[in-house]
């Protein structure tokens, strides 16, 4: 077993609108490992995008313990947040975030740059690796394309190669396959897969899409800010951690191929 990237223990989180506490998430716990391929599924406003903005250091929780990377984010100033999320974490969003205004291959580059990796003696490398990371998406022959000039699907890969160019341990996905037509998603979740499997990055993404889930060999259900199935799959062998209602309590049970203990 590898070892436990993010750990979320006991984990609430509580937003105010006005004057109306909503409870996003309740007495979460969970474990993720590196290397992990992982799906957060259930139905709108059942928690998902709370829990990548926790896990991501976007957020804090109310009460409870989130850590990332051996880091508890409850402790950490804005500054050191900030350079865990950039060094550490990749972002992949539905609507892609490009900048319409510069070409593919300086759409993935950026984030090296904002690194402050311009200088000549990290140029070779950083070029190397810029172009490994557009070829392994499939868009060697697009390089010099701007967004416009793509499709949603081709922009999606842009976006895979840019959340990959810091070499992040942890990659999120928030939904990547919502504006995509079936085909093209499954293409993308092939894609993220290949990552996966090539580069040893953990991925956890968001969906609501039935389709897609079980491509997962870590499956987190969520309902009403509640983990209701928490089930990692190994070859043809998967471990469930039934939760009892209203707990986080994990019951383990084994299943054989064909779903029979």
């Amino acid at each position: 077993m590898s070892e436990i990237i993010i750990s979320l223990d006991k984990v609430r989180k509580v937003y105010f609108l006005d004057t109306v506490e909503v409870e996003a998430l309740k007495d979460i716990s969970l474990d993720i490992h590196a290397g992990d391929f992982v799906s957060i599924a259930g139905p709108s406003g059942s928690g998902k995008t709370t829990i990548l903005n926790l896990i991501g250091c976007v957020d804090k929780p109310t009460s409870g313990t989130v850590i990332v990377h051996g880091k508890r984010t409850s402790d950490l100033d804005d500054d050191s947040l900030t350079e865990l999320r950039h060094k550490s974490i990749g972002f992949i969003f539905q609507s892609f975030n490009l900048i319409p205004v510069l070409n593919i291959r300086e759409n993935v580059e950026l984030p090296l740059l904002l690194d402050g990796r311009s200088g000549s003696e990290h140029k070779a490398d950083r070029k190397d690796w810029v172009d490994y990371l557009i070829e392994s998406v499939g868009l060697k022959d697009r390089m010099l394309h701007k967004p416009a000039e793509l499709s949603g699907g081709q922009r999606q890969r842009v976006a895979i190669a840019r959340a990959l160019v810091m070499k992040p341990a942890i990659v999120l996905a928030d939904e990547p396959t919502a504006n995509l037509d079936s085909a093209t998603g499954e293409s993308i979740l092939r894609l993220m897969r290949h990552m996966n499997e090539t580069l040893g990055t953990t991925f956890i993404f968001s969906t609501h899409d039935p389709d897609i889930v079980e491509e997962a060999d870590h499956l987190i259900r969520l309902r009403d800010g509640r983990i209701v199935e928490d089930r990692r799959i190994h070859g043809k062998t998967s471990i469930d951690f039934a939760v009892a209602r209203g707990t986080n309590e994990a019951v383990d049970a084994t299943e054989t191929e064909g779903g029979q203990p």
